[in-house]
């Protein structure tokens, strides 16, 4: 019995860098492999991210790794200096990324590294305190209600396609969903008694967003006319998910971006316009209607408020815009 626990405890003990277990049969390139795939699950089903967000995490990683190895600092599991994080950043700066661009990779090698302690991969978190530039705040672009409905007018409703496109454009709009979970849609998750949509998001939670009615005829005539006609070629095994595109298979989120570009030059005159960008509006149009920020954060399926409130900053440089531009006494010299 004694022995037993001698063998066990030399297993579990930590070798002279910071891997906490090592598999003596497996090199080091086959257990950094090993803790990516481990995290790539974790990121796809635990935390349930959108295959996007998954993949920037990953390169963030990668090029980390890569790093390491050019500088001659280890692997990922085996980091031969305590400053790691320090001189990353350093290297990061000179090599001219913005400092929105490093706070985001230094914020994904955080998660990695408390994700590897947490499951026993190393001891030591290299990444929980490091210092990374100030990033300026930016208000979150919205649209006017004019080029909303410039975009719904741009749409041809008569066609299959352009039901789907209205339906989409009604739920990014109208529910200020994410474009994975718009993605995600079945039938089921529509509840039109009840003027209600099951919606999963960030780590599978579920929250209940409510339809308007002209989101609810526009998804109808989707499902009971358009979506009828795209699935035809595929009638025998129909996607489960509630939007397709003209093959008749699931809708992607590159697809979403693709069809809100067609709708945008069809107007002829708005500009860039991305999905998270009209979920922005469907926040700022419900604060400036008289919605209270705890509905809209129930709504948006925001964990803190604080990430919610940024629309009550919108909606006041929007009022401010306002008052600017049309009230008498602030009208500017132009002599």
């Amino acid at each position: 019995m004694a022995l037993k626990k001698t063998v066990r405890g030399n297993q579990r003990s930590v070798n002279r860098h910071n891997v906490v277990t090592k598999d003596n049969s497996k090199s080091k390139e086959d257990l950094v492999q090993e803790a990516l795939t481990k995290y790539h699950n974790y990121l796809e089903v635990e935390k349930n991210y959108s295959i996007y967000t998954v993949q920037n995490y990953l390169k963030d990683i990668d090029e980390f790794k890569m790093f390491l190895t050019k500088e001659n600092y280890g692997d990922l599991l085996n980091i031969k200096s305590d400053n790691i994080a320090r001189y990353y950043v350093s290297n990061l700066v000179t090599s001219g990324y913005s400092r929105k661009s490093i706070a985001r990779k230094i914020s994904s090698l955080r998660a990695f590294y408390r994700y590897l302690t947490v499951e026993n991969l190393i001891n030591k978190s290299y990444f929980d305190n490091v210092e990374t530039p100030k990033i300026e705040k930016r208000l979150p672009k919205f649209l006017y209600q004019n080029e909303i409905e410039m975009m719904f007018n741009a749409i041809d409703t008569s066609q299959p396609l352009g039901m789907r496109d209205c339906a989409l454009l009604e739920l990014l709009y109208g529910s200020g969903l994410r474009v994975s979970e718009i993605c995600s849609i079945t039938e089921k998750n529509l509840d039109f008694p009840n003027e209600m949509i099951k919606v999963f998001g960030k780590g599978h939670k579920e929250r209940y967003v409510p339809m308007n009615i002209r989101t609810i005829e526009a998804l109808k005539k989707y499902i009971h006319v358009g979506r009828p006609s795209l699935i035809h070629n595929v009638e025998l095994d129909p996607p489960l998910e509630l939007f397709v595109n003209h093959h008749g298979g699931p809708l992607t989120p590159r697809g979403v971006r693709v069809i809100l570009d067609n709708i945008i030059e069809k107007t002829g005159e708005l500009g860039h316009v991305y999905p998270h960008m009209i979920r922005h509006t469907f926040a700022t149009h419900l604060l400036d209607g008289g919605a209270d920020l705890r509905s809209v954060q129930a709504m948006l399926g925001h964990e803190n408020l604080s990430t919610t409130q940024i629309y009550t900053h919108v909606s006041k440089e929007q009022i401010k815009e306002s008052y600017m531009l049309n009230h008498p006494r602030q009208t500017r010299k132009n002599s």
